[in-house]
């Protein structure tokens, strides 16, 4: 047995906790799991049946921890979880999950298969199974601040533009802000308006924000790569920096994952609560709308569908405002099929639009089929979301498969048309 088979191992026996033993005792293999899933829909293949894609996590469970188990290991009647095994796996673990929490949502016996796969990615990562594009975010996000390398001289570069476009300011390290704004790479290198409507409706609210220049990034490779003690380093920057400058409020981005790492994942991992609250821009949003704050001087008339990103609706709870806030600036919004908490995912979460290999991008382009459908079957050309990593995937996907279809930001839509 290899080192790094061994630390695998060691790390798979480590993570098997209580709700671990009980998913897997009360697992009814209905298959329920894999009609949820985009990526059995799309390809038809049982390999991505979701609770197969945990079978080495399931054969160290019971050859470790159940009786039966112990006795059919050492009989030689199961076989041990090899390398070849986990290099074999190695793409339902990351390729083939997105860790949407679809399936978790429909499991009759609520086990939270999302979870599960987070704890075999920490024996995957432990083990040295990790694609080298998440491998390669991660060292990035951990050596120079943020997964695609960008150190702040770049984003203070950006600031800068988005303060000329304005006329308005950024503050940077600015101390007793009600809110240190955070920023994925993504928003920062390909969608950079969505800060210049930050600082619009900051500026129209008269609430005061600043970045933090050494913890502006959201992006926690940690998690998607399945390694907490680098998630903890990650989260850390921004605790850190949240409570020197004593801000009131920590604004998650548009960025689905990023919402996730700091809102649930953040205080488990530091082993503490926040002196801060975290909330997500479109909470911040849909709370000034309601308080009469986010009026626009006028709606779009084309029709607008929405598209709920997975992390931040389904598994991290922001379900009712995105609708309200869309038809603020929709004179016609149409809702779509398997909205909301049942909305079917990109295919690029997870860290998954991080693997460039040629088979996960050809895997992609075949789960996107799903969400073609059902833009397709609106019969409207212009959608919605509120995701960068959402953005750019599906942007993908409309060049792949030559859709007619634009794709907008909710925050700069709101923007771009709220009232002078």
């Amino acid at each position: 047995m290899t080192a790094t088979l061994e630390r695998g191992l060691h790390a798979l026996k480590e993570v098997i906790d209580a709700p671990i033993a009980s998913y897997f005792s009360s697992c009814v293999h209905c298959g329920l799991c894999a009609e949820a899933c985009l990526f059995y829909t799309e390809t038809g293949d049982p390999r991505y049946t979701p609770i197969h894609k945990l079978e080495p996590l399931r054969r160290v469970y019971e050859q470790e921890y159940t009786l039966l188990g112990r006795l059919k290991k050492g009989l030689g009647l199961s076989k041990p979880v090899t390398d070849a095994e986990l290099d074999a796996w190695q793409d339902l673990v990351y390729d083939s999950c997105t860790m949407c929490g679809r399936c978790s949502l429909v499991c009759p016996v609520g086990n939270d298969i999302v979870y599960m796969v987070r704890k075999l990615r920490e024996g995957m990562a432990a083990s040295g199974h990790v694609p080298d594009g998440i491998r390669n975010a991660t060292r990035r996000t951990v050596e120079i601040g943020g997964p695609m390398g960008l150190k702040w001289p770049a984003v203070a570069n950006v600031i800068r533009k988005v303060e000329e476009a304005t006329g308005l300011k950024v503050p940077v390290d600015q101390a007793g802000a009600d809110y240190l704004v955070l920023l994925s790479s993504m928003e920062i290198v390909n969608y950079p308006e969505y800060i210049e409507a930050l600082a619009k409706i900051f500026h129209k609210a008269g609430i005061s924000f600043t970045v933090a220049s050494d913890a502006f990034e959201a992006t926690n490779a940690g998690i998607q790569i399945g390694n907490s003690d680098l998630a903890k380093v990650i989260v850390s920057r921004i605790v850190d920096a949240a409570e020197r400058l004593k801000v009131k409020r920590v604004l998650s981005p548009e960025c689905g994952h990023a919402y996730m790492a700091i809102r649930w994942e953040g205080p488990n991992l530091i082993g503490r609560p926040y002196a801060f609250e975290v909330v997500h821009v479109l909470e911040l949003l849909d709370e000034l709308r309601g308080k009469g704050m986010l009026k626009m001087k006028s709606k779009i008339k084309d029709p607008l569908i929405l598209h709920d990103p997975c992390q931040i609706v389904r598994r991290g709870g922001v379900l009712q405002a995105p609708e309200p806030l869309i038809q603020e600036v929709a004179e016609r919004y149409i809702p779509i099929a398997d909205k909301q908490k049942w909305n079917w995912c990109c295919g690029g979460g997870g860290g998954a639009s991080a693997i460039h290999t040629e088979e996960a991008e050809a895997l992609r382009a075949k789960a996107f089929q799903v969400k073609k459908r059902q833009i397709e079957s609106t019969g409207v050309n212009t959608m919605v979301t509120f995701c960068a990593n959402c953005r750019i995937v599906i942007e993908e996907g409309f060049d792949h498969y030559q859709m007619d279809t634009r794709l907008l930001g909710l925050t700069e839509l709101l923007a771009e048309h709220l009232e002078e």
